[in-house]
């Protein structure tokens, strides 16, 4: 028996009808996607020409929110304060999560999975709760000062929250712990996609512990760590909820960043166009980063 083939226009209607059903699929979702974020972006973008109080009749300024901005005094502090949080955000994190994936891809530790819960847990905690963790570790009565009394080193103890020079590091630490099981799991995963004969020639080779990281482990965990370092930089330059919840930019402006400026901009005075504006100029900030990151990481394949 002869089995006839499908002509080609057959398939190709075939094909057009699968299409057009797929993207009907898709439809309710962009739709809603553009709802809840397109549109919002543009609103934001609109409202950054306008001095506007989110209440009376808003006034066309153009360009002199991101004038304003951009000429604030403590916007040089705000970002002094981001590259020193970009420390612990992401340099800090990534560098622990490398050393634990290797330590635990290549050693045999009991309760493993148990470890990499608890590293990943700040992952899955509330800014709410993590901020309310810190402040009672780092209080006048607090865990630290506790322990420091109890080793006879009360002379070291101090509101560590509100001093002018403790406060960012402290507040950095609280961002490390927070981000360090992220980085720790996407490298976990991708030494798991490492090819163990890449290994056994890096021995034969007579690759020590430390070549064998920098010549097999890391530039196979290239992808991860792309990923890693844009979601850690964009985390560091957005920071809000814990610096709020903790200090709100104090004491003084030693721990203020751009997102509190923002805030303190659109809600504390009442100026929803300057608050706009410092949103737009953070999220072409956050996009520009992760473009040069994908750059680089493509230069470098």
């Amino acid at each position: 028996m002869r089995i006839m083939s499908a002509s080609p226009s057959l398939t190709r209607k075939k094909k057009k009808s699968g299409s057009k059903i797929g993207f009907l699929y898709l439809l309710p979702a962009l739709i809603a996607y553009g709802y809840v974020v397109i549109v919002p972006t543009f609103q934001s973008l609109w409202f950054s020409f306008f001095k506007w109080n989110g209440i009376t009749e808003a006034q066309w300024v153009g360009l002199n929110n991101y004038i304003g901005f951009l000429s604030n005094p403590l916007i040089k502090q705000a970002f002094s304060h981001t590259l020193v949080l970009i420390l612990f955000y992401s340099v800090l994190p990534i560098s622990l999560g490398l050393l634990t994936a290797a330590l635990i891809s290549k050693t045999q530790i009991r309760f493993s999975g148990f470890f990499r819960s608890v590293i990943f847990l700040p992952q899955i905690l509330t800014s709410v709760v993590i901020a309310v963790i810190w402040r009672q570790i780092f209080s006048t009565d607090g865990i630290l000062n506790d322990a420091l009394r109890a080793v006879g080193l009360e002379s070291l103890t101090q509101p560590w929250l509100g001093s002018f020079t403790f406060t960012l590091p402290v507040l950095g630490l609280a961002g490390s712990w927070t981000t360090m099981g992220l980085c720790m799991l996407l490298f976990i995963s991708g030494t798991a996609n490492i090819s163990t004969e890449l290994y056994d020639a890096a021995k034969l080779d007579g690759a020590g512990a430390i070549r064998e990281f920098f010549s097999v482990t890391l530039p196979g965990l290239r992808p991860q760590l792309a990923v890693a370092m844009t979601l850690t930089l964009i985390a560091a330059l957005r920071v809000f909820d814990l610096v709020w919840l903790t200090t709100r930019g104090g004491p003084g402006t030693s721990s203020i960043t751009p997102s509190v400026l923002l805030y303190s901009k659109a809600f504390t005075q009442s100026d929803v166009g300057a608050g706009a504006a410092i949103g737009v100029l953070l999220a072409i900030l956050a996009l520009v980063v992760a473009l040069v990151i994908v750059r680089v990481m493509d230069d470098k394949d």
